[in-house]
Order: C-alpha cells, then structure tokens, then sequence
C-alpha cells in the first residue's frame, strides 16, 4: 500500500489523481473496493443487521401464451 502524502493545489487536481489511480486497478479490485463500501454503507443504515449484500425483491410475472 502506497502511505506517500501527496499536497494537492486544488480539489480538481486530487480528483484526477483519483481517477487516474482506480482506473488502473484492475477490474476485481475495483469490484471488491465497492462491495466493501456498499456493505460498510448499508451497516451504518442498519447498525443491528448483518447486511452482508443488496437485498432484492423476487417479482413472478406471468405471461399470456399468445
């Protein structure tokens, strides 16, 4: 892990950096990054649950047999 402290002139120049960092992780890295942070989010919504994925709704819709 790179602990390099960088000093940025504005906050456009730190979010091109940002960018230009996740863009060049690969794809489950950055896949993994946001499956951490969607669950750390949905813990701090639901401190007592134990959210461990998106919940989704099942929906059965039947069709006509035309």
């Amino acid at each position: 892990m790179d602990k390099t402290i960088r000093r940025f002139e504005n906050l456009d120049a730190m979010k091109d950096e940002e960018h230009a960092y996740w863009q060049s992780r690969p794809a489950h890295e950055r896949m993994s990054a946001i499956s951490e942070i969607t669950s750390a989010l949905y813990q701090l919504k639901e401190p007592t649950a134990d959210v461990r994925r998106i919940q989704r709704t099942l929906v059965h819709l039947q069709r006509s047999q035309s």
